[in-house]
């Protein structure tokens, strides 16, 4: 076993594994829909089937994961609607996060932003779609997690988990990793001016260019016409 993978050891097998497959599908190494071949799996990751069984059970619980009789584990797959309602969620409980941390963050809450901001751009520039997808969670959630509600960062991170996979897919776009970047820069613009409208409006354009580009993806054909709110 590589040193890298050595040192990201938990303290149990089973923690373990499962924080090797969830990256593995957040990433998009494990694509939605791909089979996770146990026996393959286990040799890779030097463990038993039990931890790796349990770590499966823990994934399908998480909605990452599903199991068909006869034919093992797989990658879920969501549907468009899926996408949209997760989508329309994370809006709702994002939107009340967002403005909560620019009542109550840390004062240098955008400065920390900012540092993450030019990771963001480091891996956009360089085509690194794992370490931009990365690196764009860290910025979402730092500015999440200063809201200071761990219930609401919970259910945020669950629909996060459920999407990172499509997200990977939106970032290999050269236009797409260009267009989270100005979004970005326009959150921040609003976090320095204290403008939580702003703030709000610019996290709403980033979903729903997001929603737009995946959709083609999970619904190839004619877009269908933009809605009003």
């Amino acid at each position: 076993m590589s040193d890298a993978v050595e040192r990201r050891r938990p303290r149990t097998a089973q923690q373990f594994v499962l924080e090797e497959l969830r990256g593995a599908i957040t990433s998009g190494e494990l694509r939605p829909g791909a089979p996770i071949r146990q026996d393959a799996l286990a040799a890779r990751l030097e463990v038993s089937r039990v931890p790796l069984r349990e770590a499966l059970k823990a994934l399908e619980a998480e909605g990452l994961v599903v199991h068909h009789i006869h034919r093992g584990y797989f990658v879920a797959e969501l549907s468009l609607a899926d996408l949209e309602e997760i989508y329309r969620i994370r809006a709702l409980l994002e939107t009340e996060a967002v403005r909560r941390s620019m009542d109550v963050g840390p004062e240098d809450l955008t400065a920390t932003l900012e540092a993450i901001q030019r990771e963001v751009e480091r891996a956009a520039g360089a085509g690194d779609v794992t370490a931009m997808a990365e690196a764009n969670r860290r910025f979402h959630f730092t500015l999440i997690d200063a809201c200071g509600m761990p219930r609401l960062v919970r259910m945020i991170t669950t629909l996060w988990d459920a999407t990172d996979a499509y997200r990977s897919l939106y970032y290999t776009d050269a236009a797409h990793r260009a267009q989270a970047v100005h979004e970005h820069r326009a959150v921040l613009s609003a976090l320095r001016e204290g403008d939580k409208a702003a703030a709000v409006h610019w996290l709403d354009d980033h979903r729903a260019h997001a929603v737009a580009a995946l959709r083609a993806v999970l619904a190839p054909g004619p877009a269908p016409a933009a809605e009003q709110d």
